[in-house]
């Protein structure tokens, strides 16, 4: 298991977290979280899991173990640079299974895989592929056999051993569960999962994970018995996509200060009892029928992985943390495992 820091930005008390719970290393897709990782004092190995930018070839080489790539251009350049550093980068390639987004099309995976090999300053380590993404399109046990067979492939074609076969991400954790044999693939990049405790393409609840590891807390700036139904009527297309909950003499119209700049409101789950009327940028309107919410209350809010993620990158948005005990079989990383609740 390699777990993926980039939907809390790579902050290392939940990196620590994750590391104490059995990850065998980490990922991330920008480099300014790798480096904050760093800086925390965190030396396991991180892999960047996005292609890298040429801007960024010196940077990712020096603080980076290996980085998954696509482009020979980039990989030429990853090469050049740590020759300059007098290092060896890890290439790992992904390979195009279906989800459209990043990738190398099959039948050209030997080929680049003989020119990473024939270039000095980088090491072929492996090949990945990505799935439920982009396109939504699902891991299945065929998709599974056809990396290993491509693993295999590779290997006799550029000839050194492939040390990591990374099959996917959080969508493959049901494959992995029913899974009799499961080939070369050797490793998961798991994110969501783990944060969240949910299967990314069903949204049920992973047994024995927790969902409601991360709260997001807002405050109530306006509470009345404001009509929910316009005033007067309105051309703007806009207001034609505010929702509006039934005019109810119980329902109170509140108003928390969070919005669109902050979160993907989209994302958030209601506590029971309210009602998600709209948002602006920096609004989010509820209709409630709890009378103790006044104005300097709280509300609390579950997330998907798309709130969090834009949660966490908020620059308006504290992040607090609670310390809890680790579990006494868990493996001694760097410091105990936290939750974490956003306010």
């Amino acid at each position: 298991m390699t777990a993926v820091t980039k939907a809390v930005r790579g902050h290392p008390a939940i990196a620590r977290a994750m590391l104490y719970g059995g990850a065998q290393g980490l990922a991330e897709a920008r480099l300014s979280n790798v480096k904050r990782l760093r800086k925390a004092g965190i030396v396991c190995p991180i892999t960047l899991i996005r292609t890298p930018m040429l801007s960024q070839v010196d940077d990712v080489v020096q603080i980076c173990e290996a980085s998954y790539n696509t482009e020979i251009t980039v990989i030429a350049a990853l090469a050049a640079a740590a020759l300059r550093h007098n290092m060896v980068h890890g290439i790992i390639l992904m390979v195009e299974m279906g989800d459209l987004r990043e990738g190398i099309m099959p039948r050209d995976l030997g080929d680049i895989g003989q020119q990473v090999v024939d270039m000095p300053g980088v090491a072929l380590k492996g090949i990945g592929a990505n799935f439920a993404c982009l396109s939504g399109i699902a891991p299945t046990a065929a998709k599974m056999q056809a990396l290993s067979v491509l693993a295999d492939d590779t290997e006799g074609q550029c000839g050194p051993f492939l040390q990591t076969i990374s099959g996917g991400n959080s969508a493959n954790l049901s494959w992995v569960f029913d899974a009799r044999v499961t080939g070369r693939i050797n490793d998961l990049r798991l994110g969501e999962a783990i944060l969240l405790g949910v299967d990314p393409i069903t949204g049920d609840q992973i047994g024995g994970m927790y969902r409601d590891a991360f709260t997001l807390v807002a405050e109530v700036i306006e509470t009345d018995a404001k009509s929910v139904r316009p005033l007067v009527g309105s051309a703007d297309h806009i207001l034609a996509r505010i929702r509006l909950v039934p005019d109810a003499s119980e329902t109170t119209r509140i108003i928390l200060a969070i919005g669109n700049q902050d979160t993907d409101v989209a994302g958030l789950s209601m506590p029971p009892g309210n009602t998600h009327i709209g948002a602006t940028s920096d609004h989010l309107v509820v209709g409630t029928k709890d009378p103790a919410l006044g104005v300097g209350s709280e509300m609390r809010f579950q997330m998907n992985y798309s709130a969090l993620m834009r949660a966490m990158a908020a620059p308006d948005i504290q992040t607090n943390l609670r310390n809890d005990r680790p579990a006494p079989n868990a493996r001694d990383v760097q410091s105990p495992s936290r939750h974490l609740a956003l306010v």
